[in-house]
C-alpha cells in the first residue's frame, strides 16, 4: 500500500495551528481543578497530550491511539506520558479516569449511542468527558468527496467498492441535540456548543492537503492505485472550483466543529 494511505503524522501536522485551536478551546472549558488520572483518546502526534500533562503536572497521563506511526511521533513529545496502542472502541480504562479528553477522534467510531454513555460510565465521581468532533459531513469539500467517489471515474462511473462508498456516506457525527439526549440523564453538568472557523489556508491545493490528513483517508485506503490517481485528479479540480484562491493567494475554508463537556 502506498505510504500516503497510512496515518501520516507529517501530513496531519500541516496547518497544525488550525488543528490546535479547537483542541485548546476545548481544554479551556474543562473545569476540573486537579484530575489525577487523564486519558487522551486518539492522541495522534501527542502534542495535545503533552499540553494536558503540562496543565496538570501531578496527574498520570496516558495517550491512546490505534496508529503505531502516530505513537512513534508522540513518544518524542514526552517520556513521562504513557503511550498505548489500542482501539478505543475496545478500550476499558484501568485505573478509572477523572478526565477523558478526545480531540477530533470519536467521529471515526460508530454507534455513538453506545459509545458516549459508556465513556461517561468510566468516569470517577466528579470526572469529566471532553470531546471535540468535526462537523464536516455537510461541508462542500466532503460533499464533493462523496460525489467524486460516486461519479469521478471515466464516463462518470463510480470508483471503489460499494462497501467503501457506503462507509464514506455515513454521517460521522450526529446533531448536537442527539448528544444532549444521550448524556443529560447521566451527567451533573453538560456543555455543548458548535463553532465555525473560517480557516485561512495557504499553499497549493490547500483544501485537498487538509482533507488528506484526516477525512480523505478512508478513500485513499480503499481505492486501488489507478483509481486513487483518477479520484485525486478529479477531486482536486472540483475543490479548486468551489474553493478558489483569493487575490493574495490564500484560500478560505469554512469548517464547523462540535464540542461537548460532560461532567458527572
Amino acid at each position: 500500500m502506498p505510504s500516503d494511505t497510512h496515518w501520516n503524522p507529517n501530513q496531519y501536522l500541516k496547518y497544525s495551528d488550525h488543528r490546535l485551536r479547537p483542541a485548546l478551546e476545548l481544554l479551556d472549558r474543562i473545569s476540573i481543578a486537579s484530575p489525577n488520572i487523564i486519558y487522551d483518546l486518539g492522541c495522534g502526534t501527542g502534542h495535545i497530550t503533552r499540553i494536558l500533562a503540562d496543565r496538570w503536572p501531578s496527574a498520570t497521563v496516558t495517550g491512546l491511539d490505534s496508529s503505531a506511526d502516530m505513537l512513534q511521533k508522540a513518544r518524542t513529545e514526552s517520556d513521562e506520558i504513557h503511550w498505548v496502542e489500542v482501539d478505543i472502541d475496545r478500550w476499558t480504562p484501568d485505573p478509572r479516569p477523572d478526565l477523558i479528553y478526545s480531540n477530533a477522534t470519536l467521529q471515526w467510531l460508530t454507534d455513538h449511542h453506545i459509545l458516549f454513555p459508556r465513556l461517561v460510565e468510566f468516569l470517577n465521581p466528579g470526572g469529566c468527558l471532553a470531546v471535540q468532533m468535526p462537523l464536516s459531513w455537510t461541508a462542500v469539500s466532503h460533499q464533493r468527496m462523496r460525489e467524486t467517489l460516486g461519479n469521478g471515474g471515466e464516463g462518470g462511473r463510480a470508483l471503489g467498492t460499494e462497501t467503501l462508498r457506503q462507509t464514506v456516506a455515513r454521517k460521522w457525527v450526529e446533531d448536537a441535540d442527539v448528544y444532549y439526549d444521550l448524556l443529560t440523564g447521566s451527567t451533573t453538568h453538560l456543555d455543548i456548543w458548535e463553532t465555525e472557523y473560517l480557516q485561512i489556508l495557504t499553499g497549493e491545493d490547500p483544501v485537498l492537503e487538509w482533507v488528506k490528513g484526516t477525512g480523505l483517508r478512508p478513500i485513499l485506503n480503499g481505492l486501488k492505485d489507478d483509481e486513487r490517481e483518477t479520484f485525486l485528479i478529479t477531486y482536486r479540480r472540483r475543490l479548486r472550483e468551489v474553493y478558489p484562491a483569493k487575490s493574495d493567494g490564500c484560500t478560505l475554508y469554512p469548517f464547523r466543529r462540535l464540542f461537548i463537556v460532560a461532567c458527572v
